[in-house]
């Protein structure tokens, strides 16, 4: 107790106070520093890339995928940063970072699956195997990428829900949104119906959506009777649109269709009514 309480009376009282307030005012300066650096970069950025953006030759999509991950690896340099000038103000951070060599061994160990994270995306950005806004398939996952990182890409679920995927988990990539789709339409009618009939006006129709809808790339074909049975026939007709709009052309395709062939006399097959006996 003796040796304790002669420690506290060597101790400058002065000098540890003034020590105390001087790395605390350091301490919030940097901070401050580090919210309008951050607030100023991010403005930067997106006023860069809004003039980025007005070049006809770049797509919305890379836009967004480049601003993202720009905007991702901006945090961290400023983070990291201003860690080490905070931590300069408690330890030897230049002592710290020499003998980082001497852990290099064990922190390559440690963070490999970071390092692949950040190689993986790395190569998926350099081949522009996604960007933000398409529609894909990732093992399990079905969605739109809403933001592509060098560690990690996520994706939203058509039910809401996002997916953080790392980069190094991603194996095979289906993307939906490059190039044209195909719209596939099943028309049924009657099987009693006048087949070729049926498929002159479903040819004219066809005709006609191409001229008034400009999501229709390729003019639909009718490819002929898909399958028939005693309920009705299936009459096949394939075309293409563009990306990301091929339900609205087959929406418009089948409703246009069934128009017309009630309109021309086709008999459109009736919906089978199935009982259930009830027991008593």
């Amino acid at each position: 107790m003796n040796q304790f309480s002669k420690w506290l009376g060597a101790i400058d009282w002065d000098a540890f106070w003034g020590n105390v307030i001087s790395i605390g005012i350091r301490i919030a300066i940097l901070v401050v520093l580090y919210f309008i650096i951050k607030y100023a970069g991010r403005k930067i950025i997106r006023s860069f890339f809004k003039k980025y953006r007005a070049n006809q030759a770049v797509s919305n999509g890379r836009a967004d995928t480049l601003e993202g991950l720009t905007n991702n690896v901006f945090g961290y340099v400023l983070f990291f940063t201003f860690a080490i000038l905070i931590l300069q103000n408690f330890m030897n951070v230049t002592a710290i970072i020499a003998g980082a060599g001497v852990m290099s061994l064990a922190i390559a160990f440690g963070a490999q699956g970071l390092v692949s994270d950040v190689v993986t995306g790395f190569f998926i950005l350099l081949e522009r195997q996604l960007d933000v806004g398409d529609s894909i398939t990732i093992d399990a996952v079905n969605g739109i990428v809403e933001n592509l990182g060098l560690r990690t890409t996520q994706v939203r679920d058509f039910d809401g829900t996002l997916h953080f995927i790392p980069n190094r988990q991603i194996m095979i990539v289906s993307n939906h949104s490059r190039g044209n789709m195909r719209v596939l339409v099943d028309v049924a009618v009657s099987p009693t119906a006048d087949t070729e009939k049926a498929m002159r006006i479903i040819s004219d129709v066809c005709q006609a959506m191409k001229e008034h809808n400009k999501n229709i790339v390729e003019t639909p074909v009718v490819l002929g009777v898909e399958s028939s049975d005693g309920a009705n026939m299936i009459i096949r007709v394939v075309g293409k649109a563009v990306n990301g709009e091929q339900l609205n052309v087959k929406r418009d395709l089948l409703k246009e269709i069934r128009t017309a062939l009630i309109a021309g006399g086709i008999d459109l097959p009736l919906p089978t009514v199935v009982t259930t006996p009830q027991t008593t």
